[in-house]
């Protein structure tokens, strides 16, 4: 991206602050006139001066005089230039953060339309995109305030300057102009040169940024194995890396600093020679007041390019920062899919035909899938990890697209279904759900946010975690954080309860709760079921044989569907896992343990009526 691809894409961001940049840019050439003030307010005291030292009508008076005008004149000219930098100070910072605003939702907005596979890839890890995010917009916002508060006025500035250097001689002139050609070649080059550098700073950044966050979700692992020497190699190897590329940036800025500071001396050199041989030979025109005149307006030149390095660092560090953010912005082929089909009613009747599909890593999770899901059925998918079970649900969800195949709703093929109108009619209880930051009423609300205080309640009853929520300090006020794992993935079926959908996938719901606890969401969860379309993924037995239709899976495919019973006695995989299951509960020592505890107690009822 170039400096002018750049202006082009922010100018839709400029637009709607029309006034502020007005009102900016009207600051901006008042103060650029100002700024020339001093030049001339200093060829005409010396003249003044020079003229008066020496002439027989010299008084005090008139040296008095002079002395106050130049005073009043300069002083004055301070206080009104004073005023013009604080509005447009104030003008430009209103402009800089109305736009940084608007970016920074912009991309916010954009990302939440976007389909899951955008989030799948690995250069779009969490980390990455939250650096590539802010430091686009915080570098485009930082290239609009330079370039209307900084850039802008020193260019108004320098050309001003030129114009009255021009007016005065034109060989003094050509001599100013002639520098700044040089020191704007010089700038480029260094900009040429070090663009490669920024571009690996922006990738070690965004790898910087990715892997604290990841120790920092990992903490608890890398303590348990002792490994945070690892870690803490890892994190310096990529530190190495991001300070060795500033630091070889910053040494080729200082020597292009250097460079351009000698070009500056050099023109500086050259128009005080040229103006003492003009004044010397006695141009007309010229005289020792000129010297000075032509010195501070070359200064004026000067003066605003020499900074101009660091407006062009930040200028470069934007190019590059907001190629990041405008390919986020600029996914085109990432926005979510979605028709425009929405009926009364949904019945839930799924099904796939010859369904394949690959994750975007590259990864083939499916392959020639074919099921039907009934409403008022309970569906189980089972399977080893990795059989393709999630996979089905994230595709029954419009999560993702199959490579190829169909999959319909009622009849109807998925892609027509308006998105958001089906997973209004959806549940879906994950194995891990995320809890946002807020207070437990707020999570549990997330089902349904015109929710009644009471239906919340009503719903963390039904998900039993009611009594933990009342027994805190401050009750559903409490913020979320403070539950434990358990408790978490209650809130999360609490969410379900009160969305009250049509259809619900449940995909591991009591993984994290004990046995008590899931005893009570499983009876929950089966007086919710009734007449709805339920598709269960679990490795718990009671849940899989609960179920009246099981497809079990394997390596991306189905290998057997039929009801529990058939299946079990058919033997393969659905028997294999069973069993499996069976033996990891050892259920056997579970059946003699409940049965002898049975026989005791018939033994005491026998010897009490006996006793009778």
């Amino acid at each position: 991206m170039n400096l002018f691809q750049l202006f082009k894409r922010i100018i839709p961001y400029i637009k709607p602050f029309r006034f502020l940049l007005v009102a900016t840019l009207t600051l901006t050439l008042l103060g650029s006139l100002l700024a020339q003030v001093n030049a001339i307010v200093l060829d005409r005291t010396v003249d003044a001066i020079n003229a008066l030292v020496g002439s027989p009508t010299f008084t005090w008076a008139k040296a008095a005089k002079i002395l106050t005008i130049v005073s009043v004149v300069l002083l004055g000219k301070e206080i009104l230039r004073a005023g013009i930098s604080f509005g447009q100070n104030i003008f430009g910072e209103k402009l800089r953060i109305n736009i940084s605003q608007k970016l920074s939702l912009g991309v916010v907005e954009r990302i939440l339309k976007y389909r899951m596979a955008f989030f799948s890839r690995s250069e779009n890890a969490p980390g990455m995109l939250q650096a590539r995010i802010d430091q686009g917009a915080s570098s485009i916002s930082r290239t609009i305030q330079n370039f209307f508060i900084n850039l802008l006025p020193m260019v108004v500035s320098s050309v001003l300057a030129l114009i009255l250097i021009f007016a005065a001689n034109v060989y003094v002139g050509l001599v100013a102009l002639a520098v700044v050609p040089v020191y704007f070649w010089i700038t480029a080059l260094q900009g040429r040169k070090l663009k490669s550098s920024r571009k690996n700073m922006r990738g070690f950044n965004e790898k910087k940024s990715g892997s604290i966050m990841n120790i920092l979700e990992s903490i608890n692992v890398i303590k348990s194995f002792n490994r945070e020497e690892i870690e803490f190699g890892k994190q310096t190897e990529l530190q190495y890396g991001f300070y060795g590329s500033q630091l070889s940036i910053r040494k080729a800025s200082f020597g292009f600093d250097a460079l351009k500071s000698f070009v500056n001396q050099t023109g500086t050199v050259l128009i005080i020679i040229l103006t003492s041989y003009l004044v010397l030979s006695g141009y007309p025109g010229m005289t020792i007041g000129k010297i000075m005149y032509h010195i501070m307006l070359f200064s004026n030149v000067t003066a605003p390019i020499s900074q101009l390095q660091r407006i062009f660092d930040d200028l470069n560090d934007a190019l590059v920062y907001a190629e990041g953010y405008f390919d986020i912005v600029d996914a085109e082929g990432e926005l979510e899919p979605t028709g425009g089909y929405k009926p009364e009613k949904v019945r839930g009747n799924f099904e796939m035909k010859g369904v394949d599909f690959t994750y975007p890593n590259g990864t083939k999770a499916l392959h020639n899938v074919s099921l039907k899901v009934d409403s008022g059925v309970i569906t189980a998918l089972v399977g080893l990890s990795g059989a393709g079970k999630s996979t089905i649900v994230n595709l029954l969800d419009k999560f993702y697209e199959p490579d190829c195949g169909s999959i319909t709703l009622d009849g109807v093929d998925l892609k027509e279904w308006d998105t958001h109108y089906l997973r209004e009619h959806i549940g879906l209880v994950l194995q891990k759900n995320h809890i946002f930051s807020g207070s437990i009423e707020e999570n549990i609300r997330y089902g349904r946010p015109d929710a009644t205080f009471e239906e919340v309640e009503e719903a963390a009853k039904k998900a039993s975690v009611y009594d933990q929520i009342v027994g805190l300090p401050n009750g559903f006020d409490s913020p979320a954080t403070l539950l434990s794992g358990g408790q978490q993935q209650r809130i999360a079926i609490a969410r379900m309860f009160l969305k009250n959908p049509p259809i619900i996938f449940l995909d591991e719901p009591t993984a994290s709760l004990d046995a008590i606890a899931t005893e009570q969401i499983k009876a929950a969860i089966d007086a919710i079921k009734k007449d709805r379309t339920v598709i269960i993924i679990s490795h718990s037995i009671s849940q899989i044989i609960d179920s009246e239709m099981v497809y079990a899976l394997k390596n991306g495919r189905v290998e057997q569907s039929g009801d529990p019973d058939s299946l079990y006695r058919e033997g393969g995989v659905y028997k294999d896992i069973v069993d499996a299951s069976a033996r990891s509960l050892n259920i056997e020592k579970l059946a003699q343990t409940i049965d002898s505890e049975g026989r005791r107690g018939r033994r005491e009822e026998e010897l009490g009526d006996s006793g009778q």
